[in-house]
């Protein structure tokens, strides 16, 4: 599945380069910025960031610090109603 359409990076691209990352460093910080540079690309528009960062959350491998585990993403901002 083609998640960023810019630069034409797929899921199978994340988790290769996570798994990629983390062979070379167990204790590494895997970022979106972190897994475009190891995919020779950079990110253009950003519209791809939430299924991007939901991609790498997916990875098994990508653990969340116990002191962040259990909080419920932010709430998305509500459009201004006209009156």
């Amino acid at each position: 599945m083609i998640v960023c359409s810019c630069t034409g990076v797929t899921d199978r691209d994340i988790h290769n380069a996570i798994d990629w990352m983390l062979a070379s460093d167990a204790k590494a910080a895997v970022t979106p910025s972190k897994i475009y540079r190891a995919l020779g690309k950079a990110p253009r528009c950003g519209g791809c960031i939430r299924l991007f960062i939901d991609k790498m959350r997916s990875n098994e491998k990508v653990g969340v610090p116990a002191e962040l585990q259990g909080l419920r993403p932010a709430a998305r901002p509500r459009a201004a109603q006209a009156a």
